[in-house]
């Protein structure tokens, strides 16, 4: 049996021997990795605003729901009728929002609840100014119809086209001039344009504005400084390398 099992373990052993000595062969399917060079472009054009959007509300308060609600319905209908004479086009003046809450009254000396509450009712329109060099005397024409919330000015252009065209072409110019440099630097050659990706931005132009007064009147209309708008396009391409 001894005999036996030493025969067994000698020709196991042999075999692992044999396979340990025998060629080893490796496939490999990969291909080899291809050599890229990625690239990001900005281009910025300054533009001059020639529109603005301004939201312009009434605010009124009362004990009474329906003394409040028809006191802000009486200041809202006077505003729109003020702008509209001001030269504002129906279509550019959009009720925004209409609120009504229910309050507490606080005492201004200790800021505790006197236990009495009242209505607060607010109407806001949003507004379409197609005409900035009318903006300011617009402004205190509707303070002087009874607004009494101005949230914020914000520019914008009409038409934007043509400007992010030519903020798209410089960002390309940009990228490509990259591009060539970084290639000349690493002493390899741009073969072609394996993708390329873009994206624009055209924020607005915001100017914040205060809170006027119903009744008030300003002895000049509001100044009014729209500025320039910058619109930036950001190129990102990868060129195959060799």
């Amino acid at each position: 049996m001894r005999i036996k099992m030493l025969f067994l373990s000698i020709l196991l052993l042999s075999v692992l021997a044999l396979g340990a000595c025998a060629p080893t062969v490796v496939t490999s399917g990969a291909q080899p990795m291809e050599r890229t060079l990625g690239v990001t472009g900005t281009g910025q054009v300054y533009i001059t605003p020639d529109l603005a959007y301004v939201s312009i509300g009434v605010r009124t308060e009362a004990l009474n729901l329906t003394e409040a609600v028809a006191a802000n319905n009486s200041q809202a209908t006077q505003l729109i009728a003020a702008l509209k004479q001001a030269g504002v086009d129906e279509k550019d003046i959009r009720t925004a929002n209409f609120s009504i809450w229910l309050l507490d009254r606080y005492d201004p000396s200790s800021g505790a609840p006197t236990g009495e509450r009242y209505y607060a009712v607010e109407n806001t329109v949003y507004v379409t100014v197609r005409n900035l060099e009318r903006l300011g005397a617009l402004l205190d024409t509707a303070i002087a119809a009874g607004a009494n919330t101005i949230t914020g000015v914000q520019f914008d252009l009409a038409d934007k086209s043509e400007a992010m065209r030519q903020a798209r072409a410089a960002a390309v110019k940009s990228a490509t001039d990259q591009a060539k440099e970084l290639a000349g630097l690493a002493n390899v050659e741009l073969v072609e344009i394996l993708s390329i990706s873009y994206l624009e931005s055209t924020p607005y132009v915001y100017a914040e504005a205060g809170r006027g007064g119903a009744g008030m009147s300003a002895q000049a209309a509001v100044p009014i400084q729209p500025g320039q708008m910058t619109i930036t396009a950001t190129v990102s391409v990868i060129y195959r390398v060799r």
